[in-house]
This record gives structure tokens, C-alpha cells and sequence, in this order.
């Protein structure tokens, strides 16, 4: 599944569906390790196997898990040069703009944004050359856009996450 075919759609303007404790610490679990057997997920939550079952089943369903991947480490998978490029584009350009950066490789998230800037890139490449070749050559080539800056990443690390994460460290899911 392509990452960017996992994304729920932004303009079906549903709302958020509403998850219990359970969800939030089936989530964490599953964001930990998507590989966890439904025996193991039942077992961990207090829950029978059918109603782990039916949890996933709803919570895919309803769009709240859309894909279940490999987290891969990019400097191990080859891709030692990481950064952030803020785009300022026209403002009638996005929908065009958008599908044109999708194309481009070593783009791996893009994000429409409010602010000094218009749009905001990761962007990840084998070494500084590939990534002065691809923001110079490739981005700035691309119809609509007006200006671009580039940030380096030196060093990454990962935030606490979601709130259903702390759901995880809780032992008793039945009160």
C-alpha cells in the first residue's frame, strides 16, 4: 500500500470517530507492533478474540487505521540526508501542484500549511547531491511553485505521539 493512498480523504468532512479506552489501547498496540497476532491483541486488552476482531473490522472501516506497515529506518535504508523544504506557491496551483510533488521521488511527506509558507516537504535522498538535484531540478521545476527553503535535518527523534499511547501503559482496561 502506497503511503499516500493511506491517507484518509480530507474532503469527505467526516468527523472524528469515537474511541473508548480499548481502541485507544488497541491502537497503541497495533502502533507498536502491526504485526501482533489477534490472539495476543485479545489477550493484552482483556477482550474475547470475536471482540477484537470486531474492534479492527470497525476501526478500519471507519477509516481510523488505514494501512498496516514496516516503520523503516531511512539513513539505514540508505537515504542518509533528510530535510524539511517549505514551499511558497501560487495560490491556485495546489490541486496541480500536489500531484506533480507526488511524483517526484525521495518526496515522502507533503503538507499544505498555513503560515509564513504554503507547503511543507520531507524529503529524504542517499546524500547532499541527490537532495541538491531533486529541491533545485525537480521541485522548483514544477508549475506554481514560487519560492523554496530548504532546512537540514542533523538529528531526529520521536515525541511521545498520540493520546491513545499512554493507553497502552494503563493495566486495567475494565474501570
Amino acid at each position: 500500500m502506497s503511503k499516500a493512498a493511506s491517507y484518509p480523504d480530507s474532503a469527505t468532512g467526516q468527523t472524528a470517530t469515537a474511541l473508548d479506552r480499548v481502541d485507544h489501547a488497541m491502537l497503541a498496540l497495533l502502533t507498536d507492533d502491526a504485526r501482533i497476532s489477534i490472539r495476543a491483541l485479545a489477550d493484552r486488552l482483556n477482550i474475547s478474540r470475536a471482540n477484537a476482531y470486531a474492534r479492527l473490522d470497525r476501526l478500519t472501516r471507519d477509516g481510523v487505521i488505514t494501512g498496516f506497515s514496516a516503520q523503516v529506518a531511512p539513513q539505514r535504508a540508505g537515504l542518509g540526508t533528510s530535510a524539511y523544504v517549505t514551499l511558497t506557491v501560487e495560490q491556485t496551483a495546489w490541486r496541480a501542484l500536489n500531484a506533480a510533488l507526488r511524483k517526484i521521488p525521495y518526496i515522502e511527506h507533503i503538507a499544505l500549511v498555513g503560515g509564513d509558507f504554503d507547503v511543507l516537504l520531507l524529503v529524504r535522498t542517499p546524500d547532499n547531491a541527490t537532495l541538491r538535484d531533486v529541491v533545485l531540478e525537480s521541485i522548483q521545476a514544477v508549475e506554481g511553485v514560487r519560492a523554496s527553503r530548504t532546512w537540514l535535518i542533523f538529528e531526529e527523534t520521536t515525541g511521545s505521539g498520540a493520546p491513545w499511547r499512554q493507553a497502552a501503559a494503563e493495566p486495567d482496561l475494565n474501570h
